[in-house]
């Protein structure tokens, strides 16, 4: 097992991170619906042939997943001082 190995090199701090991060894309990825979730994988795996419709849609689905907030809250993870909040979920959205 090569990832066990690499586990076993890699310092504590290091691995929670990781696992941090992943357990953060999980609830990013989360936000979408099964039928989505699917949908997003097929388009994904075919990136090079889509269509400008598909293209749209793979838009669409990446916006929902709020990549800014993931970016955001990822390094805020990985930060060891606390970011301000305009740097973690972006700009005020007018009200």
């Amino acid at each position: 097992m090569v990832a066990g190995r690499i586990a076993k090199q890699l310092p504590l701090f290091k691995v929670l991170a990781i696992a941090q991060v992943g357990l953060l894309a999980r609830r990013h990825l989360q936000r979408l619906g099964p039928g989505e979730a699917r949908r997003l994988t097929e388009l994904v795996r075919r990136r090079r042939s889509l269509s400008e419709p598909e293209k749209q849609e793979l838009r669409s689905l990446t916006a929902k997943l709020e990549p800014r907030a993931f970016a955001g809250a990822a390094a805020d993870h990985l930060s060891p001082v606390p970011l301000p909040r305009r740097l973690i979920g972006g700009p005020k959205k007018p009200s």
